[in-house]
């Protein structure tokens, strides 16, 4: 009845996930339990849970983000501090634990970590940068959203019932194969991200049409705010590269449960053709995580710089190029198969390439800070400390996108120090800017400014302490994934790296009490005007946090840097806007549960699928059918906004930014 679920799969016997299981939930009994008891379900069930208002599925998303960051950090720690003990012994995790560790970690930190976090920032921003009120397909946005938090919950799982992949964060055959992995581990891989790939699709779809579509008045392409090209060219990515991944992982799961033969070599198919697969939609994926924070670098420079973003035009060109290229490099991650080297010199140089449009927008930032009033603040300092930390990072790609150089150095921690560089200084110091830049704008008060800070030398000074003696220990021949290791020469620079882990969790520490205290203190940090930072785009045109509908009236663009000119306009007047405007009714989306109920449905069929429950997998399938069949025959999925409410709303928000341009004119 059952499948092959049974007390078997709960690890009675391996005590550290078990007692990691246990606290997690608890954890979440104990929120569910304070949710119920202290009467807060019906607010979070409207207000959150089934809303479809981009804003609230952008805060969930990167909050998804922010604890799955936790979960992975934990696997990180983790391995740290084997790899320093593990010399000449086997440390405290044994081979089979710390394999799921490393696969955990890679999976968790790329899908649910990074993913979630640039796809949230995206969600919250990107609408009111245009002048819009909404993304192109509200209910999708949350099936997305929810599909994703599915996946994680699945990966999770494992972690107390089962036991995740031992491959890697990319599940190579013919390891993943039914053979050499016959348990469920590799099992919840791929149901983990087949599910949350749907949702990834999802919002790349959305975000596209919403970039392309439903501007505001005036808002042509060249208007947009650079973070609006770089999500349009991440989520193009998106579109492109994700059914890969879809399509290679459905094959594995057909060869898993079905027995057919793409990836065994004796049986007719090609294990080459999952490196080919994989990688074609691996080297995209970089570059779909990087671009959005190269927009968020672009807006934060540009206001702390107090300038124009510098060469417009050639960051646009330089975007789309890398949107491009991304797709011609994808054989550097396996120069060692044997294609032989006029394969390899192609994609070499196309690898080298595409550093070229990345350089550009190094300038592009440079000559944004100079001969301007740069203000250092913490979004500020996460930007600065990415140029420096990305350069070294995408160095270190170069080389390595040399086909006797990789040749050298394939395998080995350089790889793995390389793509933390790239991953860590670019993405994640990206993440954090945009968090700390846009948090105001979320939630209306700023966070604590020492805090961040504090939380972003540690971060910094820990990343160089923990990756940089991994690329010393690559150049001597220590391979990555190794459980334990018997060369003297490599240990020193393991108990570093291990150092450089504990620095980072102190930054961690700093940011979740950052948090806590602004929290605390948010009547001290608030932002009473919509624009705390005297930002240039349109999202700081409206109040903080923004209404439900953003705009009141929809603006009408006549350049660049919109509400830059807005206010430039507003105080030749001498006063902070226009007369007031002609309110009129506002007809907005209503919340639905879909996305939640199909990610239940879709839990239910994920965890019935990994254990062979086939009954449950119909139910399951019914469940979601029905819950999309009761969607398309909504009589009404609209609600109206009267125009007197919204001119109550509007008139607070003005009368607040009069009230600052009275101020500064005082001072």
């Amino acid at each position: 009845m059952f499948g092959k679920l049974s007390w078997a799969a709960v690890p009675l016997d391996q005590p550290i996930p078990l007692i990691a299981g246990a606290v997690v939930l608890v954890a979440i009994l104990a929120v569910v339990v304070w949710v119920i008891v202290a009467g807060h379900l019906p607010y979070l069930w409207r207000e959150w849970i089934t809303s479809v208002d981009h804003k609230r599925i952008g805060v969930m998303y990167v909050l998804l983000a922010s604890v799955m960051l936790l979960r992975g950090f934990s696997d990180a720690i983790m391995m740290r501090a084997q790899q320093a003990v593990a010399f000449h012994s086997q440390g405290f995790l044994p081979p089979e634990h710390y394999n799921q560790i490393f696969s955990a970690h890679g999976t968790i930190m790329i899908f649910f970590v990074a993913m979630p976090f640039v796809i949230g920032l995206m969600n919250l921003v990107v609408p009111l940068q245009l002048g819009v009120r909404d993304v192109a397909f509200p209910t999708l946005n949350s099936v997305g959203f929810w599909l994703t938090a599915t996946g994680a919950l699945l990966v999770n799982v494992s972690l107390v019932v089962g036991e995740f992949a031992r491959t890697g964060w990319l599940p190579y055959p013919p390891l993943s194969e039914l053979t050499y992995s016959p348990g469920v581990g590799v099992d919840y891989y791929l149901w983990s991200l087949e599910i949350s790939g749907v949702g990834t699709l999802v919002a790349g779809i959305n975000l596209v049409t919403t970039v392309l579509k439903i501007r505001t008045k005036g808002m042509s392409y060249l208007r947009m705010p650079m973070f609006c090209w770089t999500t349009l060219a991440s989520n193009l990515l998106i579109i492109a590269a994700f059914p890969i991944l879809t399509a290679t992982l459905a094959m594995l799961i057909l060869d898993r449960y079905l027995g057919f033969h793409f990836f065994t070599n004796e049986a007719g198919g090609n294990v080459m053709m999952f490196m080919n697969l994989i990688w074609a939609w691996g080297h995209p994926e970089v570059y779909i995580l990087i671009l959005p924070a190269f927009g968020i670098f672009s807006e934060v420079v540009s206001t702390f710089s107090g300038k124009p973003l510098f060469g417009y035009r050639s960051m646009v060109l330089a975007t789309m190029a890398i949107c491009i290229i991304s797709f011609m490099v994808w054989l550097h991650h396996f120069f060692t198969m044997g294609a032989g080297p006029n394969v390899n010199a192609i994609f070499g140089i196309a690898s080298m390439i595409i550093a070229v449009p990345t350089g550009v927008k190094i300038y592009n930032w440079l000559f944004t800070m100079y001969g301007g009033r740069i203000r250092f603040t913490t979004p500020m300092m996460w930007s600065i400390g990415f140029m420096v930390t990305f350069i070294i990072g995408g160095l270190t790609g170069v080389l390595v996108a040399v086909p006797p150089a990789d040749f050298l150095l394939h395998n080995s921690l350089f790889l793995v120090a390389h793509f933390h560089n790239v991953i860590i200084g670019g993405v994640l110091f990206g993440a954090f800017a945009g968090y700390t830049y846009w948090f105001p704008k979320a939630f209306g008060f700023r966070l604590h400014e020492g805090l961040g800070k504090a939380a972003f030398w540690c971060w910094l000074i820990g990343f160089y302490v923990a990756f940089m003696p991994l690329y010393a220990a690559g150049f001597l021949g220590m391979t990555r994934r190794m459980q334990h290791y018997d060369v003297p020469e490599w240990r020193p620079w393991l108990i570093v790296a291990g150092v450089g882990a504990v620095i980072i969790t102190i930054g961690i520490i700093f940011q979740v009490a950052q948090l806590v205290i602004s929290i605390r203190d948010r009547e001290k940090l608030r932002d009473l005007t919509g624009d705390p930072w005297d930002g240039r785009s349109l999202e700081w045109a409206t109040a903080s946090p923004p209404p439900v509908f953003n705009f009141a009236v929809l603006p009408n663009i006549t350049g660049e840097d919109a509400y830059w000119a807005m206010k430039a306009k507003a105080k030749a007047r001498g006063q902070a806007e226009p007369k007031e405007p002609d309110y009129e009714p506002i007809e907005l989306p209503r919340n639905s549960p879909t996305g939640f109920v199909c990610a239940f449905f879709a839990t239910v069929m994920g965890f019935a699928l990994i254990w062979h429950i086939w009954w449950m997998v119909i139910a399951g399938f019914i469940g979601a059918f029905a819950t999309f069949v009761a969607f398309a025959w909504r009589d009404h999925d609209e609600y109206e906004i009267p125009a007197d409410e919204v001119a109550r709303i509007d008139r607070i928000n003005l009368a607040e930014r009069r009230n600052l341009v009275t101020a500064a004119g005082s001072v």
